[in-house]
């Protein structure tokens, strides 16, 4: 392991440590819902605002 890591560059190295928090993103994600499912009256944030789902539409 100490070898593969002694033949890659320190710019590399780098790069992969500012990648990887970026990883978190992709990893739990909720599944998306159904447009039959979705209630109108459900209460959302958005932007710090409090709004119900109907009035986005």
């Amino acid at each position: 392991m100490s070898h593969f890591i002694k033949k890659m560059s320190r710019r590399t190295i780098v790069q992969v440590l500012i990648a990887l928090p970026a990883l978190s993103l992709f990893r739990n994600q909720p599944p998306v819902p159904d447009l039959n499912q979705i209630d109108a009256d459900e209460i959302i944030e958005v932007n710090g605002w409090i709004l119900r789902r109907s009035d986005l539409a």
